[in-house]
């Protein structure tokens, strides 16, 4: 039986519902109002104000989040604190090590995609704002891998294992909005990637918008884009100092799929931590060649293609670090 110490217990009392929801299922909460949510699997278990309500079964639970998991989702009490400890960043590695008996692991999330909004409107100004050619996003639309979701219009990048989606990952389309997040359940060895009709090559970059700004360079050298084959990794790959560099899972995700790469060229960022990971990425592939071509202008592709249209840099938003 899992075990949980005092300390576990006092910390897993904190959260509220509607905080400890959008680290564990984002996905349930559907807003009803200024402050209010109603949760997709149980439509009548309502969140005002940071305090829920069960109106079906005439449960309440005030604001607290493990009172949820035990009268709600009918968790075992020392389950509900490892999960609440866990989803929140409480958990404490010592007190794993001297607790009596192994913790149970949290299954993961099912993978659910956002719903889709009626057109793409918003995510379509976005990404042309960025300077991303509509021809491409036209072809992203068309096959799956971009649309907009209905309930903040964050653009959704697609990635799959085959023709099922395995995994999406927004980004706000708001101005000076920061916002990136990969959807609970995502499988990232199946990042956002467009196969092309080339000769083997792959292009790697550390997010989709990238991949679209080189896929648009190409376009306006009067190059056919479609023969190009890039790859996200959906975010910033970081090596282990004192380790032994491994490929990255999406990078290596995309490569058991695609035995016919022959060549890998790493496009990823301009900065410290970018040309960190090319470095890492190149001595962790020994089977094939790379080569690393970091933006001539900016700090990544997106910077570099907005200069080449002479777009003005986009704001940030007030938390996003400069890179």
């Amino acid at each position: 039986m899992p075990y949980a110490t005092k300390a576990q217990i006092e910390r897993a009392r904190q959260p509220d519902l509607l905080t400890f929801l959008r680290r564990y299922k984002p996905d349930e909460l559907i807003p009803t109002g200024p402050g209010a949510y109603k949760l997709r699997s149980h439509d009548s278990l309502k969140i005002s104000n940071g305090k829920w309500c069960w109106w079906s079964h005439d449960k309440t639970g005030g604001v607290n989040a493990l009172e949820y998991l035990i009268k709600v989702e009918n968790m075992k009490f020392p389950d509900a604190v490892q999960l609440v400890n866990e989803q929140c960043g409480f958990f404490d590695a010592r007190e794993v090590q001297s607790a009596p008996v192994k913790q149970k692991e949290t299954p993961k999330a099912e993978f659910l995609l956002p719903v889709r909004f009626q057109n793409n409107k918003r995510v379509t100004a976005y990404l042309l704002s960025r300077g991303i050619d509509m021809a491409i996003l036209d072809y992203c639309f068309q096959h799956g891998l971009l649309y907009e979701a209905a309930d903040y219009h964050n653009a959704v990048f697609v990635g799959y294992d085959g023709k099922t989606p395995r995994y999406a990952t927004l980004r706000g389309t708001l101005s000076g909005n920061g916002f990136k997040r990969d959807v609970t359940g995502s499988s990232k060895q199946f990042c956002f990637s467009i196969t092309g009709k080339g000769n083997g090559k792959l292009n790697v970059f550390e997010c989709a918008i990238d991949a679209l700004s080189y896929l648009t360079q190409v376009k306006m050298q009067g190059a056919d884009w479609r023969q190009e084959s890039v790859l996200s990794l959906g975010g910033v790959y970081k090596s282990t100092p004192n380790e032994v560099p491994k490929v990255p899972v999406a990078l290596q995700g995309y490569l058991n799929a695609h035995a016919d790469v022959c060549e890998i060229v790493l496009r990823l960022d301009n900065d410290a931590v970018g040309r960190g990971a090319a470095s890492a990425i190149s001595q962790a592939i020994t089977n094939l060649p790379v080569s690393v071509e970091l933006p001539a202008d900016g700090k990544d592709y997106n910077e570099w293609l907005m200069r080449q249209k002479g777009i003005s840099p986009r704001p940030r938003a007030r938390n996003e670090p400069e890179r």
